[in-house]
C-alpha cells in the first residue's frame, strides 16, 4: 500500500506538518488527500534531485462527481484493478529548507463499468515550499483532466449542472512566520501567524451540452496562528472566508488540536 506522490500534503499529511486547521482544498478534492493505493515502484535521490514513480491500482470512477475525485479512492481495500495507474514525482532541492517539483497521475478509472471507455483520469502538480529563517512559504497548482466524462455522465443519468466535468483545477498559496524562530532553539516552541489564499474549481471545463453550477468555483481566504508548545503537538485557529457566484460559501472559524506520532 502505497500513498500517491502528489502535492505537498498527501505524503506529510500530519496536522503538525501542514499550515491551517482544514487541508488546502485543492489537496482534497483535485488530489484528494490521504491518497493511499496498491501498488509496487522504484524512487531514488541523486545529489539534489529525488524522484519517485509507482504503478498503482486505478480510481474507483463510478464514485466520481461534480464536487472532485475524492470519492474514487479505492484506500487499498478489495479494489478493483481492471485499470491501473501510473504516478510519479520530481523534486530539487537547491539548498537545505528549499524544494520545488511536479508530480503526475495517469490511468484509467473505468474498472469496467463503461464498456470500451476506460475514463481516463490524469492530474498534474506543479509545487514548491521555502523555510527560510522563520518564513514558511509554501504554493501548489494541480489541474485533472478525465476523458469520456460525457460518457460517464450519460451512464449514470446525471444531466445540467450535475455532470462530472472534463477539467478541474485549483491552486492555494500560504505563507507564514514564526515570530519565536530567532529566539528558540529547533526543538523550543513555536508560533506562527499564516495566510492563505485558494481558488478551487471541479466544473472548470464541462463536456458537451452539460452547464457549470456556480457553486464549485470557490475561493477561499484563510487567516490563523497555529502554537507548537513542541515539535508534535499543535494548537490552531484560523478564520476562512469562501466565496462564489451562487452565494452559498459559508465562513468558519476553527480551532484543532493536533499531534503526531
Amino acid at each position: 500500500m502505497l500513498l500517491v506522490p502528489m502535492g505537498l500534503v498527501n505524503e506529510f499529511h500530519e496536522p503538525t506538518v501542514f499550515m491551517g486547521t482544514e487541508r488546502p482544498f485543492t489537496e482534497n478534492k483535485i488530489i484528494p488527500s490521504t491518497w493511499r493505493e496498491n501498488g509496487a515502484g522504484i524512487y531514488g535521490t541523486f545529489d539534489k534531485v529525488s524522484f519517485r514513480l509507482y504503478a498503482v491500482n486505478g480510481f474507483k470512477g463510478e464514485k466520481f462527481s461534480s464536487g472532485g475525485l475524492r470519492g474514487g479512492r479505492q484506500k487499498g481495500y478489495k479494489a478493483k484493478a481492471d485499470n491501473f495507474a501510473l504516478t510519479g514525482r520530481l523534486d530539487v532541492t537547491p539548498v537545505p529548507g528549499v524544494f520545488f517539483g511536479g508530480s503526475f497521475y495517469s490511468g484509467g478509472s473505468a474498472q469496467g463499468t463503461l464498456g470500451t471507455n476506460d475514463l481516463r483520469t490524469t492530474i498534474i502538480d506543479l509545487h514548491g515550499q521555502a523555510q527560510i529563517r522563520g518564513f514558511d512559504i509554501r504554493g501548489l497548482y494541480a489541474r485533472a483532466s478525465i476523458d469520456d466524462a460525457l460518457e460517464f455522465n450519460e451512464s449514470k443519468g446525471l444531466t445540467g449542472s450535475k455532470g462530472l466535468a472534463e477539467q478541474m483545477e485549483g491552486a492555494y498559496v500560504i505563507l507564514g512566520y514564526d515570530v519565536l524562530s530567532q529566539s528558540s532553539d529547533l526543538n523550543g516552541p513555536s508560533l506562527t501567524p499564516y495566510i492563505k489564499l485558494e481558488r478551487v474549481d471541479t466544473q472548470a471545463k464541462m463536456p458537451s451540452g452539460f452547464e457549470r453550477s456556480q457553486s464549485t468555483l470557490n475561493n477561499f481566504t484563510t487567516i490563523g496562528i497555529e502554537f507548537k508548545p513542541i515539535p508534535n503537538v499543535v494548537v490552531k485557529v484560523d478564520h476562512m472566508w469562501v466565496s462564489n457566484k451562487a452565494k452559498s460559501g459559508l465562513n468558519q472559524f476553527n480551532l484543532n488540536l493536533g499531534y503526531g506520532f
